[in-house]
């Protein structure tokens, strides 16, 4: 329930946003660059935040903003997906993003472990690389151990890589000499933000871009059960820690709140998912839908982004990059050999 107190962290989290977005279109107007205005939303709350600026009678309403916002702003980006575009992609294409997902998210958590790195880090990194980007980082962190830190760590990675994907995946293409289709498949498959994925495709044609839109959210489908899995997994750690308590110790640790075991907000992504898939939702609706839940969500990213303290980012040091750059390279390569093994047309 909206309480008064909260409403001027409202309003300084909507003018960043609104901010964002006029970065963003000048941005890409002034140097072609494709940046999500949701990454703009976080390092503008941050270096507002770091600056002194946030004034106290805001970080209520910023935190408002953070959790609840986000979690309506999920529930509406379901409202983008539909369960139908899976099945334009057949048993191939499914195969394809099942095992680029896997392998990705799994493979990226391990190597964060053998680097030294928490497992919140390399979970977000993980997520951020195998699904899409910010806002898949931003769903995952309420069910992970990270930090407002490690967050917005993990989205300037990922942003880094989906940018120069941009450039790179469309000469290594002249390489690999795909088709159009084969080559907008690869680029679903491997490139981190939709609309970063929509740029790289287009240096082709429109039967790429299909094919990576395609693709591309169909791996957008899979953030539901991976957050789902995460958070029943994250859940079933506190009661174990808890279980463990001897019952004879002097010292009580407090009791822990226990999340849900499936977030409310998945359920509402999934239900909205099914809504956009059984209904013919008008054109028109969406597109205003989805100017809504962009806006939610650089309002929440804006709120986290004022939690960000820049001198903890610099003592992560450079193994998170080192990370990212390895997971940017596995997850491009193996969708690329996939593309091939399995005969993508």
């Amino acid at each position: 329930m909206l309480r008064v107190r909260q409403i001027p962290g409202l309003l300084m989290a909507a003018v960043v946003a609104g901010a964002s977005f006029v970065v963003e279109a000048l941005v890409r107007n002034l140097t072609a660059l494709v940046v999500s205005p949701l990454v703009i939303a976080v390092v503008i709350g941050a270096t507002l935040s770091n600056l002194g600026l946030v004034p106290d009678e805001c970080r209520i309403g910023l935190g408002f903003s953070a959790r609840n916002l986000l979690r309506v702003g999920i529930v509406l980006l379901g409202l983008q997906l539909s369960f139908t575009k899976v099945l334009e992609l057949g048993v191939p294409g499914l195969a394809l993003v099942i095992t680029v997902v896997a392998v990705t998210f799994f493979a990226t958590q391990w190597l964060g472990k053998k680097m030294g790195l928490s497992p919140g880090l390399s979970l977000l990194v993980a997520t951020g690389f195998s699904i899409c980007g910010a806002s898949a980082i931003a769903a995952m962190r309420p069910v992970s151990e990270a930090d407002d830190e490690e967050m917005a760590y993990a989205i300037a990675l990922v942003t880094i890589c989906g940018t120069m994907a941009i450039f790179l995946l469309p000469a290594v293409n002249d390489i690999l000499d795909f088709s159009d289709a084969q080559f907008g498949s690869w680029v679903g498959a491997s490139v981190h933000d939709v609309a970063q994925t929509v740029a790289t495709a287009a240096s082709a044609s429109q039967d790429a871009q299909h094919a990576a839109i395609v693709v591309k959210l169909t791996r957008v489908l899979l953030l539901a059960p991976l957050v789902a899995a995460v958070g029943f997994s994250y859940r079933h750690k506190l009661v174990r820690n808890q279980a463990d308590q001897p019952a004879d110790s002097t010292v009580k640790l407090p009791p822990v709140k226990l999340p849900p075991a499936i977030p409310v907000f998945v359920l509402g992504f999934i239900a909205a998912v099914t809504i956009n898939s059984a209904f013919d939702l008008p054109n028109e609706a969406l597109s205003k839908i989805k100017w809504v839940e962009k806006s939610l969500l650089a309002c929440a990213l804006t709120g986290l982004g004022t939690g960000v303290d820049f001198r903890k980012l610099r003592r992560v040091g450079s193994r998170p990059l080192l990370l990212s750059l390895v997971a940017w390279f596995l997850i491009a390569s193996v969708s690329a050999i996939g593309v091939k093994l399995l005969k993508i047309a």
